[in-house]
């Protein structure tokens, strides 16, 4: 898979971790939204997009926010989620959220987070002067990974 596109949209926010958002295509049919870029305690990161895990209320099933006391829906008290607390709770504090789309191997999520965080420095320097880069040329639309009866202009 060839990342073929990488939009990066800015946040202006100097005292905020989160530096920009971006928006990848493969191999010109599929696109991420909202990856997003972040000033760790090591240098950049990014982080897949993600949503955040909701339970559901016993009594009616409405789905409120994993740390809510009231259902948002009928009021009743919701049960307590009881976590052990362990060493490694400390490194999955993220569990409230849930990654919508992400890399399964290592390989490929080095190879987005580099695409990714070059494109972030050269807008950012002002080298690439719009907000796309194209790390790679676009392939044609008969090389396109099996899609060749599809034609570019076609929308769904």
């Amino acid at each position: 898979m060839e990342i073929t596109e990488v939009r990066i949209f800015p946040k202006d926010s100097p005292d905020k971790k989160l530096r920009a958002y971006a928006t990848v295509t493969f191999d010109n049919v599929f696109v991420v939204r909202n990856i997003k870029v972040i000033e760790g305690s090591t240098g950049l990161f990014i982080a897949m997009p993600s949503r955040k895990v909701k339970h559901p209320c016993p009594k009616c099933n409405f789905k409120n926010e994993s740390k809510s006391k009231y259902c948002n829906m009928c009021a009743a008290q919701l049960p307590l989620i009881q976590r052990p607390v362990t060493p490694s709770d400390v490194n999955n504090l993220q569990s409230e959220h849930k990654d919508i789309a992400h890399p399964i191997t290592q390989t490929f999520r080095e190879y987005l987070q580099k695409t990714v965080l070059e494109a972030y420095e050269k807008q950012k320097t002002g080298t690439g002067m719009s907000a796309s880069s194209s790390p790679s040329a676009s392939p044609s639309p008969s090389t396109n990974s099996g899609f060749s009866g599809l034609a570019p202009e076609t929308k769904f």
